[in-house]
Formats: C-alpha cells, structure tokens, sequence
C-alpha cells in the first residue's frame, strides 16, 4: 500500500513525487508512524490518557515516582501530626516564642493597615526596626492576606504543608550529590525526622530560610557538577534570598564561593568564575537591605541586629562567663544589666535595641571579643560544648539549645475522640520509628561521611562546606538548634548514603549464604 494511501489518500502528483524519492528505510519507517497515528487516532482518548499514565514510563521510573509520592505522603502525615500538637502548646514559650513572633506579626500588620512601610524605616531613632530583615514580615503579610486570618495558626497551616514539600530538595540534593538511592533514603529519613517536623509546623522564619538554604545548596551542588556558571548564580542568589528571612546564613557565601574553588576539578579560571558568580549574586540580593540601614542609621548593619548580643549572652550561658566576666545569660537579664548600667529610669522604654541599639549592640561585641581574646582555649571548649549540644539529636532536650523534635503519639498529636482503634496503632507505631530514628540518625550520619569521602570526596567537601559553618562558625555564639536547620537537612545526605550500603550489605551477605555450597562430608 503507498504511503499516501495510509496517511489520507492524497494522489496529487506532488506527494506522489515526494514519496518516490524516499529510500525504501525511510519509507518503512513513515509508514510505521503513520500507523501508530492512524490507530491511536482511532482508538480515542481513552487511549491516550492511558498511553501518559504511570504505566508507560520505565519499571525504575515507576518505582521512583512512587517512592517519592510515599515520600511526600509520610511527610504530611508526620507534620500534620506534630503540627497538632504545637497548635495545641502555641501559648508556652517552651514550645513556641510567640515575643519573636509578635516582632514579626507587628510590622506584618502595620503595613496591612497602612500604618508602617515594611520596607524602609521611617524614624532613624528606632534602631529596633532594623533587628531582623523584611522578609519574613513581608511572608506573614502574604498568608495573612491569602488566607484572611492574622494568626500564628494560619501560617503554621500554610508552612507545615511547604514544609512537606520542602523533602524533595533534599531528595534532589542528595539524587545530585550521590544517586537515587542516597537522594531517596535522605528523603525517606527527611520525612519522618521530629526535628525537621516540629521545625516545619512552627510559625517561625526558621523553616523557609532552611527551604532556600537547601535549595541554593542543591544548586551548588549542580553548579560544581556541570561546571555551571548559571547555577553558581542561582546558588548565590538563594542564599542572599534567604538573608531577607534570617541574617544566618550572611557569611555562609564565603564559604562556598572558597568551597568551589577548592573542590571543582576544573581549571583555575572556572573555578574562580564559579566563585565569583556565588559571592557576586548573594552580594546583589542582600544589597538593599544592606543600602536601607545605612539611608536609615548612617552605618553599616549587614542585614539585622544581633550579633553582640550573642556573643555576649553566649559567653554569659556559662558558670564561668557569668560570674567572673559578669556576662547577662538571657536577654531579661542584659535589658536590666544594661538598663542599670546607663542608668536609665525603671518607667522609661528600654529593650535589647531602643535606643541606640547600634551602638549597644557593638559594645556587646567588643566586651565579647576582649573577653575570647584573653581566654581562647576556655572559649573554644565552649564552642564544642555548643557543637555536642545541636547534634543531640536523642535523649533529655540540651535546654537553651531547644528541642529535638517530639516522637509523635496518639495523645499528643490527635484529638481525644480518635485516640483509640486503628488510627492511633498508626500513629504510635509511627512514633516508636521515630524514637529509633534519634538514636541510629547520628552514627548513620557519620558512617555516611565516611563513606561519602571515599565515594566522592569533593562532593563531599562541598556538602561539609555547609556543615561547618552552622556547627563550627554558627557554635561562636549562643546558638539554638533551629538555628542549623540546613545542615541538619544536608546531613541526611550522608544518612541515606550510609543506609543504602547497609542495605546492599544485608542483601549481598543473604545471598552469599543462600548460594554458598555445604561442603560434602567423608
């Protein structure tokens, strides 16, 4: 039969001319389209929608896509869970800081109502404006405007579920870093973490800031990989992005942009084009707010206010610092320590940064260095202390270093008519995996990096970029364990890692015996 007979009958002497000069190969190989076109055609769409569906694709892609949908399903339920138990604790500070909150929900709600821009600071006087950056304020208008409520309650609704979602960066992270395998072990363990958990169903600015980290870090990752200019810049765009939410990770792309040079095999002008492409695009992100606080202050404030103050309450969490050096342990205690010192009147405003928070601000941080400078080796025990206490992830909770998440329950995390049957068996067998996780989660961690430096050592260097600088650099100062929720996220990386190999080990030591031969007897 010609091929145009197949295609529609057309017999005009141009497609006769057409298909005459066609090689026999090529005409066979028309005709097998035109009948694939024919029959599918014919058939409906019935037909098509089931020629798209899951069915189609490769047995190892099917066995992804449903590894990542269980992926996505057990992470709403382990936060949907933990977030009914914080929903519940809202009003305990232990749980939830609703005074960081309220400095948030406030400039949130004065630009709303027209009575505050959320950008720019109008009095120079109120050096306090400039305490954290205008992202979050601008985040929580957003929810609020969205959802119509201007509650903690509707951004913990809207973040919890984000926060669900936000396991798939990390399960592209580590596909990027070492494989599927490790990439869906990392998701797997991501998903039920309590840490990660109760991070994510907090109303806090701490879990978007950890979404954009991880993410810029994944695009690092793709940057050193392809050798990536493109990449490189979004990697430092993100992490400039995520100063408008925290100041944390302020320095953090100088690591990386030292990490890239070091790590990436590639020639010198690459690796520093690479470089320059991180710090250059985190410098243009941060830039405006950088420029407002000097319009506003006439000085230099990178992004917020703080940085003495943690130093100094940093050194006065310690018996030592706060008896010899007369170091405040707490913010309370430093207004009143400060508040006496300048002797201002007990009725007269005065918190951590009005007025004249600047200045009192960099005071803590010179009282703070003089004090390091003289006593380094006892600082530096200090700083482990801090490091030993954000990576306990099992056990009493490190007090001021905050909470490792909880394991959820039936009578935590569900309302009381539904804490029986077989809802609650699930659940209190979810929190028993969770128990175990803390315990196994660290030594999986550590044999990953292991085993991850002699898979991929740069690689792996870049990841350890990241980790350093939240445990040792973020540990300089008082610190709390939300604080380093990247690197903790980046840390299931190695987890997975390590659990892969376990796993292959199991099965390869199951067959050996299952094949091995018994030896005939004399």
């Amino acid at each position: 039969m010609p091929l145009t007979e197949v295609v529609g009958g057309d017999k005009s002497p141009r497609s006769k001319a057409l298909t005459s000069q066609r090689t026999p190969k090529q005409c066979r190989a028309a005709l097998a389209t035109a009948l694939q076109i024919r029959a599918v055609w014919r058939a409906g769409p019935e037909t098509v929608r089931r020629s798209i569906s899951l069915t189609s694709f490769p047995s190892q892609t099917r066995r992804r896509i449903l590894a990542l949908f269980f992926i996505l399903l057990l992470a709403f339920t382990v936060r949907a869970l933990t977030a009914n138990f914080v929903r519940a604790h809202l009003n305990e500070p232990g749980w939830f800081p609703s005074g960081i909150y309220a400095a948030f929900d406030r400039q949130a709600q004065g630009w709303l109502d027209g009575r505050a821009s959320i950008f720019w600071i109008d009095d120079p006087s109120h050096t306090d404006a400039a305490i954290y950056p205008p992202g979050y304020p601008l985040w929580l208008a957003f929810i609020y405007t969205l959802t119509g409520r201007r509650s903690p309650g509707a951004v913990q609704n809207v973040q919890w579920v984000l926060d669900s979602f936000s396991v798939l960066l990390i399960v592209g992270a580590g596909v990027t870093a070492f494989g599927w395998r490790t990439g869906l072990g990392a998701g797997w363990i991501a998903a039920v973490w309590p840490l990660l958990a109760l991070s994510g169903a907090a109303p806090l600015a701490d879990a978007p800031t950890a979404w954009i980290v991880v993410g810029a870090a994944w695009m690092l990752l793709l940057a050193a990989k392809r050798q990536s200019i493109g990449w490189a810049l979004g990697a430092g765009a993100l992490v400039g992005a995520s100063c408008w939410l925290r100041a944390n990770a302020m320095l953090l792309l100088f690591f990386w942009a030292l990490a890239l040079f070091l790590f990436v095999q590639a020639n010198w002008r690459r690796r520093v084009l690479l470089s320059a492409g991180v710090t250059l695009a985190a410098m243009l992100v941060i830039a405006p707010v950088v420029v407002r606080n000097v319009i506003a202050f006439h000085a230099f404030v990178p992004t917020g206010l703080g940085a003495g103050t943690n130093l100094w309450e940093g050194i006065g969490e310690t018996e030592r610092g706060a008896k010899e050096f007369g170091a405040a342990p707490n913010d309370r205690d430093l207004v009143e320590q400060e508040r006496a010192a300048l002797q201002v009147p007990p009725d007269a405003p005065f918190d951590l940064y009005y007025p004249d928070g600047i200045r009192r601000d960099r005071e803590r941080t010179s009282k703070a260095l003089a004090i390091i400078a003289r006593h380094p080796i006892w600082y530096a025990g200090t700083v482990v202390h801090r490091m030993a206490a954000v990576m306990k992830y099992a056990g009493e909770p490190s007090g001021i270093y905050g909470s490792a998440g909880i394991n959820v329950t039936s009578r935590k995390s569900l309302p009381p008519e539904w804490q029986g049957g077989v809802v609650a068996v699930f659940v209190n067998t979810l929190g028993m995996f969770q128990s175990v996780l803390r315990y196994v989660l660290l030594p999986l961690m550590l044999v990953g990096a292991i085993l991850a430096f002699r898979s991929d050592w740069r690689t792996t260097a870049l990841i350890m970029a990241t980790v350093f600088y939240y445990l040792v650099v973020g540990s300089m100062m008082h610190t709390h364990i939300r604080y380093g929720l990247p690197m903790h996220a980046l840390l299931t990386i190695f987890a997975g890692l390590a659990l892969w190999r376990l796993k292959e080990f199991a099965v390869s030591r199951k067959l050996s015996a299952f094949t091995e031969v018994p030896e005939a007897r004399p």
